[in-house]
């Protein structure tokens, strides 16, 4: 039988809201980025087009765990929520249609940097952008408060377990910076909090001195 009861106590996810924050930002300042590239330019390009791939694909695995594990969560608990889920899973899609064809682009823009590859890149960079940006703001306002009610904490983490999963261990000092470096200090704190001991030493040190170097040669 279905449930529609809600968990005992509300659970915190704000956590997803400073990823999303992350993703706001990075994506928000690239298409200015990508159209500072002089023509020609290839290794600046590459540059820009690396890092670009590692967001894209930080997005996608982001998806994927809501994907996978929380929508079918939500539709079991709350059947007054399906169409909203639908329409989540609908704006995914939209939001993947302009990741497919920003992959396309990057490729052709890291290898030429030519001006109407560098406007492609840009102008496809602020369609994602600008459907993405739709998604999020519905989901913070609509998914969240829900899945606050119907997740046990166990639950809720297992959505990001599962892209963090599928990630490259050489990718997640990067995309945890990207996270950490707007982060309030009660923010960062928490952040900080879930990741064991030993690694939580590298991400107050080695990592972040990686990430801040990162950022110096993506931003210039």
């Amino acid at each position: 039988m279905t449930s529609t009861t809600s968990t005992t106590a509300l659970i915190d996810v704000s956590d997803m809201v400073v990823v999303h924050r992350a993703f706001r930002r990075e994506l928000g300042l690239a298409p200015r980025l990508v159209r500072a590239v002089p023509a020609g330019d290839t290794a600046r390009a590459a540059v820009l087009a690396a890092h670009l791939r590692l967001c894209l694909e930080g997005l996608h695995l982001h998806h994927t765990g809501e994907d996978d594990v929380l929508w079918p969560v939500l539709l079991e608990r709350s059947a007054p929520g399906a169409a909203l889920v639908a329409r989540m899973e609908a704006q995914h899609e939209q939001v993947h249609g302009h990741l497919d064809a920003l992959r396309t682009a990057l490729d052709r823009w890291e290898a030429e940097a030519r001006p109407a590859v560098t406007e492609e890149v840009a102008a496809g960079l602020e369609l994602l952008v600008a459907a993405l940006l739709e998604h999020l703001d519905e989901e913070e306002a609509e998914i969240l408060p829900l899945a606050a009610r119907r997740l046990s904490r166990a639950e809720w983490e297992a959505v990001g377990r599962h892209g963090m999963a599928h990630m490259e261990r050489s990718q997640l000092p990067i995309l945890f910076g990207m996270v950490l470096e707007e982060c309030s200090p009660a923010e960062r704190t928490a952040m900080l909090g879930v990741l064991p001991p030993p690694v939580r030493v590298l991400a107050r040190t080695v990592f972040a001195w990686r990430y801040r170097r990162y950022v110096r040669r993506v931003r210039g």
